[in-house]
């Protein structure tokens, strides 16, 4: 197997692995309050559910950079939840990798969402309903029953959140800044590629990787979409 250093440059090989790093650092905290939301917003009628449904969305049709600066104003160094987090956990998320996962997921937040809740709604409640019958509790029927079933929503939305953040650029620039080697992901390296004269060759480069990554994890998730598509199917014949 060939050596990835071998064809990538120092350069490319940090902005790929800031972007792998952050992207999936933003899944995955993005995944339990998803599955929280998407399951209220699937199952549940509760006063604020189209405020609460229409903020999930907010980051779709907000100009990215706005975002970027409501995080900065939140979560940086004079922010009120920058001030708590650094106080009381020593936690720093502005300007440094952990700001870009928290971009990463804020702007994946709705495509991770609106696929987990598809995955809930095709859920026959009556499945779950028999599970209660039989003496299972709510959280043995959602691990046995909903889980299962929704799993294959669930890694799709997961994988749209993280194709979302390989892409994420307004946002990350506005709250962390553009610095090689700490958040510097492929989007802010073609950027900065397209600063220098004769960058052109290493933009390419820059844009070549991006759209492997994209591809394979755009792949990926029409994989699972499928799949759920065909257990939902075989389930309800």
């Amino acid at each position: 197997m060939s050596d990835p250093g071998a064809w990538l440059t120092p350069a490319e090989a940090e902005a790929l692995w800031l972007s792998l790093k952050t992207g999936l650092a933003g899944t995955a905290l993005s995944l339990p309050p998803g599955i929280a939301i998407a399951w209220g917003l699937a199952r549940r009628n509760f006063p604020g559910k189209i405020v609460l449904d229409g903020l999930v969305h907010l980051p779709l049709v907000l100009p990215p950079v706005v975002t970027g600066y409501l995080l900065l104003v939140l979560f940086g160094h004079g922010g009120a939840i920058g001030q708590f987090l650094e106080r009381g956990f020593g936690l720093t998320v502005a300007f440094n990798w952990k700001g870009a996962a928290l971009a990463s997921a804020v702007m994946g937040f709705p495509l991770l969402v609106r696929a987990i809740r598809l995955a809930f709604e095709a859920v026959d409640p009556k499945l779950e309903a028999a599970a209660r019958t039989l003496g299972a509790g709510p959280a043995d029927v959602f691990m046995s029953v909903t889980l299962p079933l929704i799993t294959p929503g669930l890694i799709a939305g997961a994988l749209l959140g993280f194709a979302r953040a390989l892409g994420e650029f307004g946002a990350t620039i506005t709250f962390v800044a553009n610095i090689p080697g700490e958040t510097q992901t492929l989007p802010l390296a073609l950027y900065s590629a397209l600063q220098v004269p004769g960058g052109e060759i290493d933009a390419a480069r820059f844009v070549l990787l991006s759209l492997v990554l994209a591809i394979a994890a755009l792949g990926a998730s029409e994989y699972f979409a499928r799949a759920m598509r065909r257990r939902i199917g075989g389930a309800a014949q």
